[in-house]
Protein backbone atom coordinates (compact mmCIF):
# COMPACT_ATOMS: atom_id res chain seq x y z
CA UNK A 1 0.00 0.00 0.00
CA UNK A 2 1.57 3.15 -1.27
CA UNK A 3 0.14 6.44 1.58
CA UNK A 4 0.27 10.21 -0.18
CA UNK A 5 -0.02 13.37 1.50
CA UNK A 6 0.41 16.64 0.14
CA UNK A 7 2.07 17.74 -3.59
CA UNK A 8 4.79 20.06 -2.52
CA UNK A 9 4.41 23.68 -3.60
CA UNK A 10 6.61 26.58 -2.62
CA UNK A 11 7.75 25.67 1.13
CA UNK A 12 5.38 22.77 1.47
CA UNK A 13 6.18 18.80 1.85
CA UNK A 14 4.93 15.92 0.16
CA UNK A 15 5.08 12.53 1.83
CA UNK A 16 4.96 8.87 0.21
CA UNK A 17 5.25 6.59 2.61
CA UNK A 18 5.00 2.30 1.47
CA UNK A 19 5.61 -1.01 2.97
CA UNK A 20 8.86 -2.44 1.71
CA UNK A 21 9.32 -3.16 -1.37
CA UNK A 22 11.81 -3.36 -4.55
CA UNK A 23 8.77 -2.66 -6.83
CA UNK A 24 9.69 1.05 -6.57
CA UNK A 25 8.16 2.23 -10.66
CA UNK A 26 5.02 3.65 -9.25
CA UNK A 27 7.22 5.58 -6.32
CA UNK A 28 9.74 6.79 -8.57
CA UNK A 29 6.85 8.36 -10.73
CA UNK A 30 5.56 10.04 -8.40
CA UNK A 31 8.39 11.59 -6.92
CA UNK A 32 10.10 12.64 -10.21
CA UNK A 33 6.67 13.87 -11.80
CA UNK A 34 7.47 17.80 -11.60
CA UNK A 35 11.26 17.40 -11.94
CA UNK A 36 12.00 18.56 -15.58
CA UNK A 37 12.84 15.95 -18.35
CA UNK A 38 15.98 16.87 -18.55
CA UNK A 39 16.71 15.62 -15.16
CA UNK A 40 14.38 12.88 -14.77
CA UNK A 41 17.06 9.93 -16.00
CA UNK A 42 19.91 10.66 -13.58
CA UNK A 43 17.80 11.29 -10.72
CA UNK A 44 15.58 8.51 -11.26
CA UNK A 45 18.78 6.46 -10.80
CA UNK A 46 19.93 8.23 -7.40
CA UNK A 47 16.40 8.19 -5.79
CA UNK A 48 15.85 4.09 -6.80
CA UNK A 49 19.29 3.31 -5.46
CA UNK A 50 18.44 5.68 -2.19
CA UNK A 51 14.66 3.40 -1.83
CA UNK A 52 16.58 -0.10 -2.63
CA UNK A 53 18.79 0.81 -0.14
CA UNK A 54 15.90 1.79 2.43
CA UNK A 55 13.74 -1.09 1.90
CA UNK A 56 16.42 -3.67 1.65
CA UNK A 57 19.22 -2.83 3.92
CA UNK A 58 17.38 -0.75 6.20
CA UNK A 59 14.34 -2.91 6.60
CA UNK A 60 15.48 -5.97 5.73
CA UNK A 61 12.35 -6.07 3.27
CA UNK A 62 10.24 -6.66 6.14
CA UNK A 63 6.53 -6.01 4.37
CA UNK A 64 5.51 -4.88 7.90
CA UNK A 65 7.93 -2.04 8.08
CA UNK A 66 7.24 1.29 5.90
CA UNK A 67 9.38 3.55 4.14
CA UNK A 68 8.78 7.62 4.10
CA UNK A 69 9.96 9.86 1.75
CA UNK A 70 9.47 13.56 2.07
CA UNK A 71 9.70 15.92 -0.56
CA UNK A 72 9.74 19.49 -1.76
CA UNK A 73 11.38 22.56 -3.91
CA UNK A 74 12.50 25.07 -1.79
CA UNK A 75 14.27 27.98 -3.17
CA UNK A 76 15.62 25.82 -6.26
CA UNK A 77 16.65 23.28 -4.59
CA UNK A 78 14.52 19.77 -4.38
CA UNK A 79 15.18 18.08 -1.24
CA UNK A 80 14.05 13.87 -0.74
CA UNK A 81 14.40 13.06 2.92
CA UNK A 82 14.46 9.31 3.50
CA UNK A 83 13.77 7.08 6.38
CA UNK A 84 13.27 3.29 6.91
CA UNK A 85 12.60 1.59 10.49
CA UNK A 86 16.05 -0.20 10.09
CA UNK A 87 18.71 -0.67 12.91
CA UNK A 88 20.53 2.53 11.23
CA UNK A 89 23.74 2.79 8.75
CA UNK A 90 26.89 4.38 9.89
CA UNK A 91 28.64 5.91 6.72
CA UNK A 92 31.01 8.48 8.57
CA UNK A 93 33.05 5.47 9.58
CA UNK A 94 34.95 6.07 6.13
CA UNK A 95 37.34 8.69 5.75
CA UNK A 96 37.08 11.39 2.81
CA UNK A 97 40.69 9.92 1.94
CA UNK A 98 39.49 6.18 1.56
CA UNK A 99 37.37 4.73 -1.48
CA UNK A 100 33.56 4.55 -1.19
CA UNK A 101 33.68 1.05 0.04
CA UNK A 102 36.91 0.45 2.06
CA UNK A 103 34.88 0.58 5.57
CA UNK A 104 32.32 -1.85 4.22
CA UNK A 105 32.94 -5.87 4.67
CA UNK A 106 34.44 -7.48 1.95
CA UNK A 107 30.88 -9.29 1.58
CA UNK A 108 29.42 -6.11 0.98
CA UNK A 109 31.53 -3.84 -0.84
CA UNK A 110 29.70 -3.81 -4.09
CA UNK A 111 26.53 -3.31 -2.80
CA UNK A 112 28.45 0.11 -1.89
CA UNK A 113 28.82 1.28 -5.14
CA UNK A 114 25.55 2.52 -4.95
CA UNK A 115 26.50 5.49 -2.15
CA UNK A 116 28.76 6.55 -4.84
CA UNK A 117 26.07 7.22 -7.19
CA UNK A 118 24.47 9.04 -4.65
CA UNK A 119 27.60 11.68 -3.97
CA UNK A 120 28.00 11.75 -8.01
CA UNK A 121 23.97 12.22 -8.85
CA UNK A 122 22.61 14.79 -5.61
CA UNK A 123 24.54 18.11 -4.65
CA UNK A 124 24.39 16.92 -0.72
CA UNK A 125 24.11 13.69 0.51
CA UNK A 126 23.58 13.29 4.82
CA UNK A 127 22.42 10.69 6.90
CA UNK A 128 21.17 11.48 10.35
CA UNK A 129 23.04 9.92 13.41
CA UNK A 130 21.50 6.60 13.93
CA UNK A 131 21.21 6.18 10.07
CA UNK A 132 17.75 5.78 9.33
CA UNK A 133 17.39 8.91 7.41
CA UNK A 134 18.91 10.07 4.67
CA UNK A 135 18.60 13.94 2.95
CA UNK A 136 19.73 14.35 -0.44
CA UNK A 137 19.53 17.60 -2.26
CA UNK A 138 19.98 18.33 -5.79
CA UNK A 139 20.17 22.16 -7.01
CA UNK A 140 18.22 23.46 -10.02
CA UNK A 141 20.85 25.07 -12.81
CA UNK A 142 20.11 28.81 -12.52
CA UNK A 143 22.63 30.35 -15.07
CA UNK A 144 23.05 33.96 -15.38
CA UNK A 145 21.93 35.55 -18.35
CA UNK A 146 24.35 37.39 -20.49
CA UNK A 147 23.78 41.04 -21.18
CA UNK A 148 23.51 42.14 -24.64
CA UNK A 149 24.20 45.58 -23.56
CA UNK A 150 27.81 46.78 -24.13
Amino acid sequence: MITISLRPVGRYWGTISFASTLYLCPILDLLLAEIPAKLQAELRLGLQEALVNAAKHGNNLDPSKRVVVRFSLIDNQYWWIISDQGSGFCPSSANDDDEPTDYLPPDEAESGRGLCLLHQIFDQVEWNRKGTELRLCKQMENRPRLSLRR
